[in-house]
């Protein structure tokens, strides 16, 4: 077993087998993780928010859905990965206002934004999405593998998920 590597809030990092990739506190943000199986080589992008065109500081491109998930990738080919090889799993978007699911309150509503927008990114950039654990109420701490690409979802109060 490798090092865990943490990903902060509005940041991303990639690694190599044996290390592994962790974030804590997913709340309306989204975890994406990345994987190229025959490489090993794996991302992880704590992605704050949707879109990077819709803010005046917008220059920490982690943090944005549209810049964050290109840049991981990006990342990833540069330590050996093939684009075309690369899949995801994401977790996070959770709605944390008890108000946020009514339509009135679509701006509260930043997880399915969140959610919304990776999805978006992923398609255009023809990653195909394996799995997720999104939405709901309540937060999230992740790790990926590099080992295998499995993708460990915690959450207080929840049983141990892993997509």
């Amino acid at each position: 077993m490798g090092e865990v590597i943490k990903v902060s809030m509005a940041d991303l990092k990639v690694c190599k087998y044996p290390d592994s990739l962790t974030t804590l506190g997913l709340g309306s943000c989204v975890g994406v993780a990345l994987y190229d199986k025959t490489t090993k080589v794996t991302g992880l992008a704590h992605i704050m928010l949707p879109d990077s065109t819709a803010i005046k500081n917008n220059s920490n491109i982690a943090k944005f859905a549209d810049t964050g998930i290109v840049e991981t990738v990006r990342l990833m080919v540069e330590l050996g990965a093939v684009k075309s090889r690369i899949v995801a799993k994401i977790a996070g978007g959770a709605n944390m206002f008890q108000y946020a699911s009514s339509e009135t309150n679509s701006a509260l509503r930043v997880g399915d934004h969140n959610v919304a927008a990776c999805k978006k990114k992923l398609a255009e950039l023809g990653i195909p999405l394996l799995a997720e654990d999104t939405g709901l109420n309540y937060g999230r701490t992740v790790v990926i593998r590099s080992e295998d690409g499995v993708f460990t979802i915690k959450s207080i109060g929840k049983p141990l998920k892993e997509i």
